[in-house]
């Protein structure tokens, strides 16, 4: 059951606080993109200006309910999608959050706005759930010079809502999460 299969995948990952690792050599990336304004535009323009970065895979765009919506105050639905992309080159994880906060900012992103306004028009969000670094193996170990790479959870993220959840489960099934 794949269920299992992923939660033991990420029970066994290292969580950490991006503060943390701002420095640390990204090769690969997950995802979670959202819009509740104008998805069918920004999704594909943020879609084209991820896979510039590298290679990516995507995982089925769900549309869900905002879970802060009531009767009293409907909200508008998000249209949510899981990312992930091997780099053509590393990059720190300091320089993605700052790739990722012009993407937004593309899609004319207003947080400000967003903060005052009573239902908040989110043209594009991107967070990042997991990255893979490369890091070095022991140095007492037979090949000291081959890097390994291994995924590692954003702890502010975690634990993962349910259309991230899905969408890294999907993602799984294609392969993405090999070490």
């Amino acid at each position: 059951m794949m269920h299992k299969a992923l939660a033991d995948l990420l029970e066994s990952l290292a969580r950490c606080k991006p503060e943390a690792l701002q420095a640390q050599p990204v090769t690969a990336v997950l995802l979670a993109l959202g819009s509740n304004h104008d998805a069918d535009i920004h999704l594909p323009r943020v879609r084209e200006n991820l896979a510039a970065l590298g290679e990516i895979q995507l995982s089925t765009a769900f549309r869900n309910p905002d879970f802060t919506s009531t009767e009293a105050q409907p909200k508008p639905d998000y249209t949510n999608q899981c990312v992930h992309i091997l780099l053509t080159s590393p990059m720190t994880l300091q320089q993605l959050q700052q790739i990722f906060k012009q993407f937004e900012c593309d899609c004319h992103r207003q947080r400000l706005t967003e903060t005052q306004a009573p239902i908040k028009k989110v043209t594009m969000d991107i967070d990042i759930l997991l990255i893979q670094s490369a890091i070095d193996r022991n140095s007492l170990s037979k090949n000291n010079n081959i890097k390994q790479s291994k995924w590692i959870i954003m702890a502010d993220r975690y634990p993962f809502k349910a259309h991230e959840r899905a969408g890294i489960e999907e993602l799984m099934v294609k392969g993405f999460l090999k070490d």
